[in-house]
């Protein structure tokens, strides 16, 4: 008993580095070389110490995999810290920018330029630096530019299941009016003055 309690901070680091992504008993196991009985029991001896109300974290099992969890009674810190200005704000070359991507990906910075009229590199940047965006592949063609869409982190921002749940653009708008709509649905991210 004691080897196991001398293992708890690997435990802990291990599910630390496992991150989002979690990691199974099997994989704990072959890390560990423990049996699975051992693993959970180290498991539960960690979980009883996250028990405590002076712990921000907890040990959950989801989908068959252990991760590390903030604690859903410290939600409304975490709340604000992601609404804070600094994390969630978007200018406005950045919003017309991810919603051009939402509704034409997979589409590449040129295609982007050519819908905005002026440069994306930055705005792509940022959108990029936010986990909105991301590389889903190269075009055909010469010099296979990079193509972009959203990733999961965009759904999960706008609580969509998938990208067909974006509200659909009306047929015959003007650009402007497009623009309007774009920035009335992504208007969450703009920074408050």
């Amino acid at each position: 008993m004691e080897q196991l309690n001398n293992l708890i901070g690997v435990l802990e680091g291990l599910l630390f580095v496992a991150g989002d992504e979690g990691i199974s008993i099997i994989e704990l196991s072959e890390t560990l070389e423990l049996s699975k009985t051992e693993v959970v029991e180290l498991i539960e001896s960690l979980k009883k110490e996250y028990e405590n109300p002076n712990r921000g974290l907890q040990v959950r099992i989801l989908a068959n995999r252990y991760k590390l969890t903030s604690k859903r009674e410290h939600g409304d810190f975490f709340k604000k810290l992601i609404e804070s200005p600094s994390n969630s704000s978007l200018s406005q070359a950045a919003l017309e920018t991810l919603a051009i991507v939402a509704y034409q990906q997979p589409i590449t910075r040129t295609e982007i330029e050519d819908i905005r009229g002026v440069k994306t590199e930055k705005p792509l940047q940022t959108l990029v630096s936010k986990y909105l965006i991301k590389e889903v592949g190269r075009a055909e063609g010469t010099g296979r530019a990079i193509l972009y869409g959203t990733t999961s982190e965009f759904l999960d921002v706008f609580g969509l299941k998938n990208i067909k749940e974006l509200p659909p653009l009306p047929q015959d708008l003007k650009i402007e009016e497009v623009e309007e709509e774009a920035d009335l649905f992504f208007s969450k991210f703009e920074r408050e003055d």
